[in-house]
């Protein structure tokens, strides 16, 4: 699948985009494993869904990435922190908090993200697109590739004098 802005979809009236917007959220932040096959409820059938590992097209495609999240870490849960509304387009600002499996590290862990959503005229997600840092927010805090992750970014940083 190639990378593409995302579409222009006909508007509905602000007010059903705002109650659409709050559903979403509300979805995002209880959403548990058995929440996963409600997500037709959220996303259109046809709609586009992209993440730092993940470029998918349809609810199956969607609900397997949700459901590998909740296999992959304990505890998985998102808090959104702020949206922006304009249009058919919204962008939520969210930290996902979730604790690894191990023999990753223990203890809380936070990546910090935002996504950009467009929604049909149905209020349903047509286009989704994850923005957050892998390697600051993933790679940094893991065993091996941590350390070379973290020189990576010393070596690529400014030197400020500090």
């Amino acid at each position: 699948m190639t990378e593409s802005l995302a579409p222009q979809v006909s508007q509905a009236p602000q007010s059903s985009q705002t109650e659409a917007l709050a559903r979403l959220v509300g979805f995002f932040e209880t959403i548990s494993l058995a929440d996963v096959g409600r997500i037709g409820a959220f996303y259109t059938d046809d709609a586009d869904f992209k993440d730092p590992f993940n470029q998918v097209r349809g609810i199956p495609a969607i609900a397997a990435i949700f459901t590998h999240m909740f296999g992959q870490v304990d505890a998985p849960r998102f808090v959104v922190r702020e949206t922006v509304l304009q249009g058919d387009a919204a962008l939520l600002v969210w930290d996902f908090e979730f604790a690894f499996r191990k023999p990753l590290p223990a203890g809380p862990q936070c990546i910090r993200g935002c996504s950009h959503v467009r929604f049909a005229p149905d209020g349903r997600v047509a286009w989704h697109r994850d923005y957050w840092d892998a390697a600051e927010e993933l790679y940094e805090k893991l065993p091996l590739i941590g350390s070379l992750m973290r020189w990576l970014r010393r070596r690529g940083a400014v030197e400020t004098g500090r």
